[in-house]
């Protein structure tokens, strides 16, 4: 599978502006020979607009959405963008993918992060599906849902080999650790390659740490964005190529035998005849 992560500047607030933006990515991207094109948390709007996210959001048979879905299929290529999407009378913060010819998939950030947000959105409840790209079993979260070990290791034990993280990382000492190590780790710890893709610069409210990366089985980052520039960066995700580390760790066989071991044996029948609450 090759992949192409989009970090996007944050300093572009216009939405038509921004949304032209993703449209020329997403035809370079597929020009390129990318399977999968993967844009940051709340692209279309921007991470920092506030109010005027709620204003501009639409339900998931909108017109951003439509055009999406067109996109994929004139051009052959997988989509994976974080943006605001209205249901019923709340607003998530979702990522969907989109697929060339296939209904999209929508999960919504189950862990909010801070009051601003927790003041625009409401929290998902559902856990991210495993989907199909390029032959690839995948799994989608958002920026603060992968700093929890739970959310990526159930994707893992589901049969994820890939997992794409829209996100709004801001700048900071905690956030570059962030970046630079608890994404690497949970790659390494659940054997999966995690595709994690911010801003970079300022806007209004908030600046961003950059560095959207590619985390690899073994814990290596195989593509790395600056700090503080747009750009995009490409990998090429094999997990074949990471079989020798994932032998000297089998983290998840290990897990999965310990877990059967714990389950209790079911009832026998004898024990059913000797139960008054059976009779």
């Amino acid at each position: 599978m090759e992949v192409r992560a989009c970090q996007m500047p944050a300093e572009e607030t216009d939405l038509q502006a921004r949304l032209s933006a993703i449209r020329y990515l997403i035809a370079d991207a597929a020009s390129d020979g990318a399977d999968v094109v993967v844009f940051p948390e709340l692209a279309p709007t921007g991470y920092g607009a506030g109010e005027a996210i709620r204003e501009v959001a639409e339900e998931a048979d909108g017109p951003i959405m439509s055009e999406l879905r067109e996109m994929a299929d004139d051009h052959s290529i997988a989509i994976v963008i974080g943006l605001a999407l209205r249901e019923t009378e709340n607003l998530i913060n979702a990522a969907v993918v989109v697929r060339p010819r296939q209904k999209p998939i929508v999960y919504a950030k189950q862990h909010l992060y801070g009051e601003y947000e927790k003041a625009l959105f409401t929290p998902g409840t559902s856990a991210s599906q495993i989907f199909e790209i390029a032959g690839k079993k995948a799994g989608v979260l958002v920026c603060f849902d992968v700093e929890f070990p739970e959310r990526v290791r159930e994707l893992a034990l589901e049969g994820a080999e890939i997992i794409f993280v829209p996100t709004a990382l801001p700048a900071g000492s905690a956030s570059r650790f962030i970046a630079e190590s608890v994404v690497p780790v949970r790659a390494f710890e659940n054997h999966v390659f995690i595709v994690y893709v911010n801003h970079a610069g300022k806007d209004d409210r908030f600046s961003y740490q950059g560095l959207s990366c590619v985390a690899a089985p073994d814990g290596a980052r195989i593509a790395v964005a600056p700090e503080d520039k747009l750009g995009f960066i490409d990998a090429t995700i094999d997990a074949e190529d990471y079989s020798a580390s994932v032998e000297t760790n089998p983290y998840l066989d290990e897990l999965r035998t310990a877990l059967a071991l714990r389950r209790p044996p079911p009832p026998s029948h004898a024990e059913h005849e000797d139960a008054p609450w059976m009779r």
